[in-house]
């Protein structure tokens, strides 16, 4: 058979399971669990891989899971990635009302599109036609949330780094991958039903702790040292570094008070912070950082406070390659037609994509049929068809391009890419990026507890 054959074959046996398919994704839109708590959403898929005959590891990075299809003669594997987690957004109106929990970035229809890809590879005589395999990945975590939470299971042994695709990388699930892909649902209508991805920001996450002296807030205030006077100041510091950020690296800081105090009777002492420093270059992100580091500190000097800053390896910018773009971008026109396909230059967010693309050539494309703002409350697949099908059938076909013919494409691409890190230099690069300082103005209390 021809691969034109093959993809013939491909889409009508994901269109036969469609509806079974797009169930699956409504399944998990219905239990959503933030990263590392995907318990039932990873038993969700253990189930439909079983029903499919695939074998599969499970409880890899806590609830990730890796399935794998092997082709009808050796050569290389190519990676399909769907997401696991939720976000939280509890005014979401399909948010979980215990936990606050809500699909409101796509997340289940990535696990449709990839078990679409599993099933639609399955057809009849497909497989036997192709030279390697196909790992399947499910991966917990991309949402880069609950960081107290997530460094409580890093103390504990459970993880290493706070995303899932790094957790992978670490742990050598992605040893034996040549070339990745994943597609991420899009609600902006200029991205049209399938868009090829340009790059994304990276990012560093910081934990930021504030301590002052408790007192008592209407008596006797000047006996206390006002923490939380210390966070607004290092907030506005961090205001007054904007001008300094130059549009081309795509800065952006959006930092958050996760406590404030602990009695609105009492001098704030224990205040708290989450930020994210994001780039679209590691040199740019360094550079706000240490911008970023200096008003923390400021904020504590002003008022006597002590600050706790610990710095957490976040997600490397993402960068797709343009060899696997370009026949990925072929296929979605050939399924929805040229002025279906969007270009998107870049993008400020970041993802953990990015990191996988660093050591391997991969591609993180987007599919359109959700409304509302991403992260928002009011996000929603509104077109499955679309963005579980239409998208699976896009990335299988990419699959038989580079598998089919002896792996002839898989091979092209993977000796023409020049990985920026290996392993060893990736896992380097994010250790040397976790870090604790505490630092003490003169006077300031010096019980700093980490966070």
């Amino acid at each position: 058979m021809d691969r034109d054959e093959l993809k013939r074959r491909v889409s009508q046996e994901i269109d036969r399971r469609g509806d079974e398919l797009i169930r699956v994704a409504q399944a998990i839109l219905d239990h959503p669990e933030p990263g590392f708590r995907e318990v039932k959403t990873s038993a969700l898929v253990e189930e439909k891989l079983r029903e499919m005959g695939i074998p599969h590891q499970s409880g890899i990075a806590v609830t990730g899971v890796k399935g794998r299809l092997d082709g009808g003669s050796p050569g290389p594997t190519v990676g399909v990635i769907g997401e696991l987690d939720s976000l939280i957004v509890p005014g979401h109106s399909r948010a979980d009302p215990a936990t606050g929990a809500a699909h409101a970035c796509g997340h289940h229809a990535q696990i449709g599109m990839m078990l679409a890809v599993a099933a639609g590879l399955q057809a009849q005589g497909v497989l036997p036609q192709l030279s390697g395999g196909v790992a399947l990945f499910a991966v917990p975590a991309e949402e880069y949330i609950e960081l107290e939470f997530r460094q409580a299971l890093r103390q504990q042994g459970k993880i290493q780094y706070m995303g899932g695709k790094p957790e992978f990388i670490r742990l050598g699930h992605f040893d034996d991958i040549d070339a990745a892909m994943m597609t991420h649902v899009t609600s902006n209508e200029g991205e049209k039903r399938l868009a090829i991805e340009g790059t994304n920001n990276g990012m560093l996450a910081k934990l930021v702790q504030f301590q002052g002296r408790a007192a008592h807030a209407g008596g006797a205030p000047h006996k206390g040292i006002n923490a939380l006077n210390a966070a607004q100041i290092a907030l506005n510091a961090i205001h007054a570094q904007r001008e300094t950020f130059q549009e081309r690296d795509s800065i952006r800081i959006h930092p958050i008070i996760t406590k404030g105090g602990d009695s609105v009777n009492s001098v704030p002492a224990d205040v708290r912070m989450e930020t994210f420093v994001r780039g679209r270059t590691t040199a740019a992100i360094t550079d706000a950082d240490a911008k970023v580091e200096r008003s923390l500190r400021a904020g504590a000097m002003a008022v006597g406070a002590s600050v706790s800053i610990t710095t957490l390896p976040g997600y490397l910018p993402l960068a797709s390659d343009k060899n696997l773009s370009s026949i990925y971008r072929s296929n979605a026109a050939s399924l929805v037609g040229e002025d279906e396909v969007a270009q998107i230059r870049h993008r400020a967010s970041s993802t953990d994509m990015g990191d996988v693309t660093q050591i391997l050539p991969a591609i993180h494309p987007y599919a359109g049929g959700a409304e509302g703002a991403g992260h928002g409350a009011d996000y929603l697949v509104r077109d499955w068809e679309n963005s579980v099908l239409t998208a699976a059938k896009a990335m299988a076909w990419t699959v038989v391009d580079l598998l089919a013919e002896g792996a002839a494409l898989a091979r092209d691409i993977k000796a023409a890419h020049k990985p920026r890190m290996t392993k060893d230099q990736y896992l380097a690069f994010l250790n040397s990026n976790m870090r604790e300082e505490v630092y003490h103005p003169e006077g300031a209390p010096r019980s700093t507890a980490a966070v």
